[in-house]
Order: C-alpha cells, then structure tokens, then sequence
C-alpha cells in the first residue's frame, strides 16, 4: 500500500468536492446551525449557574441564619442540594433536560430530584434539541453519506474506474484515499465545531472565574478523538458502500437506510426492548415497597413499636438504668439515629435494586451499540460531557451520603445536648445555639473523573475501535473480490 498514491486520491476527493457549491453550501448550513447550538447551549449554562449560585447562597444563608432550636426540628427544617451543570454540556446536552435539578434532603426520607426543564417546558422538548453533539453525531454522518455516495460508484458508471485500476491503483488505496478525503472535509465542520467549544470552555475556566478544573480539558481531548474517530468511520463505510454498489443509486439508497437504521430504528428499538425486557417499577410502586418493608423493621416516631421497645430495653440494661431519665444522654436522639440507619439501609437497597434494573435497559443499547457506532459515540459523548445517566446517578449517591450525614450530625447533637427530662407546660421547649448550624458544611459536588467516565463507558469506546478495525480489515479482504463492472 503506497501512501503518495493515498495521499493524491484523497487531495483529489477533497478538491473536487469543494469545487461543488451545494458542499460549500451545507457546510456553510451546519456550520451555522453548529454556532447557533453552541451559543444556545453556553447561555443556557451559563443562566442556570448563576441562578444555581443565587440560590444555593440564598439556602446557605437561611440555614445559618435559622433561630436557635431543637436538632430535630432543625433536621425536618432540611437542605437543598442542587445538581451542577458539568462545563461540557455546552458540547452535548445529554440527558440534562430530563433530569432534575434540586433534591430536598431531610431526616427519615429521601426524596426525588426535581425542577427537570422537560418538566417545566410545553412540550417542545419532545422534539429534540439542537446541541454541537446530535449535529456532529445525526447531521454530519448524513452529509459525508450525501458526498460520498458516488465516489466510487459514479467512476463505475461512467467507466473512469477501469482507467484507474488500470494504471496500478490498488482497491485498499482507492478506497481508503478516497475515505480520507472526504474524511478531510467533513473535518472542516467538525473543527470548526471543536475550536468554537474550546473557545467557550476556556472562557468560562480563564474570563468568567468559574470553579473549574483544569481535567475537563482532558475530558474534552479524548471526546474530540472519538468524534473524529466516528467520522472516519462514516467516512470509510461510505467509500466502502459506494464500492460495493453497481450504481450510483443503489449506493445513495444503501447509505440513507444505513442512516435510518443506525440514528432513529435501532436507537427506538433499544429503548424499547430494554424496557421491555427489564421493567422499572413505578414511583408509587418503589415508595410503597421502602415504606411496607420500613413499617415491618421498625418506626422510630412510634413508641410502641416492638423493634424500638427491646432497642430501648436493650439501652437501659447496657446502662444499667431503670428508666430513660437515668441516662447520661438523650435517648429520644439515640433512637431516631438508629431510626435514621434502618430507613437509610431499606432505602438504599431499593434504590440499588432499582438502578440495576436502569443499568439493564442501558446495557441493551450498549450491546446493540456493536451494531451501530452512532449509538457507542452517543454514550461516550455524554459520558465524558458529565450528562448521562451515570453522573446523574453519582450525584444521586452524593446527595444521599450529605442527607445521611445531615441528620445523623443532628441526632448526635440531640444525644449531646439535650436533656432527657420531659418539659412542663411551662417549661421552654429544648434548643441548641444557632451557631451549631454552621459547624455542619455546605454539600459540595464533584464530578466524576476522566477514567472513572471512560471506565463506565469502556464497551462503547471497543466499539468504536472494534468499528475501526474492522472496516480495515474488510477494506482489504474485499480489495481481492472488487471487480470495476458490477
């Protein structure tokens, strides 16, 4: 295989399609839509990081603000923690508009995220959004299958390929020439595209301040060589196509079922198989569940409760007490911290059960991705942009552990400070100092690191790989069957 000889076919290719207004014209098109996502994405994520920033002040400040009172009360009166927009979401919205922003965290019960923009919108999400990720993904593929469709066929149609052949061209320098050039202006858009996120990315690190980390540039390197990684692709599989076909026509048709197929049939076919195979309960279902099982281990508000008679049994014999009052701490705090571990537990396993269950339906388009690299580039695109559904769900997990923490700190200022004595009528209620409340820390989020998303996402990046390669490979075991007349 002779580079000079690839390297003038796909000079050529890339010439003669520029020399083609309608080529300039769709660049200049999806050029332009890519600016328009870009610009729509930055500001969306630049408004709803200021509107974050107020309000999370707004919740600190309310929270070390609060009066004096009781550990309890102060636990039910709860926090909010909200869910930051990763920096690269400017790039790929992901799943972002479906998923919520804020979860009210409070002792004894863990509540969902909520204020999603789906939940908000009128219902034009449903239409989809225009973001750099879905053009370079849908769009782009759909151009190079539009100019590369006839780049080998339309030289079998007008007899151009018998010359070719016949002044030593090989099949694998033809095809993988011809690939590159197209490859080349398809690389035109999407640098354009990387260059004018880079731009943004860096404002928002060097001009605006914001509190991000230097690795999102890592996660933004390895994004930009998958892309370019799927574009050849598309690129080599539409020469390869185009080879294949007896005419011009019956490559164009081939390549737009191909499209079809790889961004809208299999995708739907996916999501639903993986629903279907793998059904989720409902929200009324997996509440009732945690609260059937809860009720059977034990109610901490209940003071008949036979879990928390022999737990308080079991405290005044390890004290050797007769009664509550005997005690050297408050045992009303030892029992809701106890209270707050067993609904902790219950919730957690359901919660693991349930994203199990999510991780199958997942794991359906993961396997169906060795089918179509569209579907592997979607994943790992979110995944590295921190909007799928495995940061969703380690934000999750964050906001549990700050919760757990939350009311446990406040059951052991319960056990610490307050006294076991029953009030009179005319006694004050207990309390501790407000200046407890800003011992505890405000709840802080870290996204997940550059392996740990590659790591999450590593069958989707062997697709592509595995995509690459093979094509290589078939690119020179059909090399020995290709004739110039089909």
């Amino acid at each position: 295989m002779r580079i000079a000889i690839i390297k003038i076919l796909a000079h050529q290719t890339w010439v003669n399609l520029l020399k083609s207004r309608a080529t300039i014209g769709l660049m200049t098109l999806i050029s332009v839509l890519t600016l328009f996502a870009l610009f729509t994405g930055s500001k969306n994520y630049k408004v709803q990081k200021e509107t974050q920033m107020t309000y999370r002040k707004m919740v600190r400040d309310n929270w070390e603000n609060s009066p004096d009172k009781h550990p309890h009360r102060m636990a039910h009166y709860g926090y909010i923690a909200f869910r930051e927009k990763h920096p690269l979401c400017i790039f790929d919205f992901g799943m972002e508009s479906y998923t919520g922003n804020a979860v009210f965290l409070e002792a004894h019960k863990q509540n969902t995220v909520n204020f999603s923009e789906s939940s908000l919108s009128t219902g034009i999400l449903r239409f989809g959004e225009i973001s750099v990720a879905m053009i370079l993904q849908t769009l782009l593929p759909l151009l190079i299958f539009f100019w590369g469709f006839n780049s080998i066929a339309a030289d079998r149609e007008n007899g151009t390929l018998k010359l070719l052949l016949s002044q030593g061209i090989r099949w694998t320098e033809l095809i993988l020439g011809r690939a590159l050039g197209l490859f080349a202006v398809a690389n035109m858009v999407f640098s354009m595209a990387w260059m004018s996120s880079l731009v943004v990315l860096l404002e928002n690190i060097f001009i605006r301040s914001a509190p991000i980390e230097m690795s999102y540039l890592y996660h933004f390197g390895i994004l930009n060589f998958f892309y370019a990684l799927y574009l050849f692709i598309m690129s080599l599989l539409a020469v390869v196509i185009s080879a294949k076909s007896p005419n011009t026509k019956s490559a164009l048709t081939k390549l737009i079922g191909i499209w079809l197929f790889f961004s809208i049939i299999l995708p739907r076919l996916s999501q639903a198989l993986g629903q279907s195979w793998h059904p989720a309960p409902s929200k009324i279902a997996f509440e009732t569940a945690i609260e059937t099982e809860l009720l059977q281990k034990g109610d901490s508000h209940n003071p008949d409760d036979p879990y928390f008679k022999t737990f308080k049994d079991s405290v005044l014999r390890a004290h050797k007490v007769s009664s509550i009052e005997g005690l050297s701490f408050n045992y009303s705090g030892l029992q809701m911290k106890e209270g707050e571990r067993m609904s902790s537990e219950i919730y957690l396993k359901h919660q693991h059960n349930l994203m199990k269950i999510y991780e199958k339906q997942l794991n359906t388009g993961r396997y169906l991705a060795f089918w179509n690299p569209f579907m592997a580039i979607k994943h790992l695109s979110m995944a590295l942009t921190g909007t799928d559904f495995n940061t969703y769900k380690h934000f999750q997990n964050a906001a549990e552990i700050y919760r757990y923490q939350l009311a446990q700190q406040m059951n052991d200022w319960q056990i610490q400070y307050i006294r076991n004595k029953k009030l009179g009528e005319k006694d004050k209620p207990y309390f501790i100092s407000k200046a407890f409340w800003k011992q505890f820390p405000d709840f802080q989020y870290h996204f997940l690191s550059l392996s740990q998303s590659l790591k999450n996402e590593l069958l989707s990046a062997i697709t592509l790989i595995g995509w690459f390669i093979g094509l290589l490979v078939w690119v020179q075991l059909m090399s020995k069957k290709l004739k110039p007349i089909e």
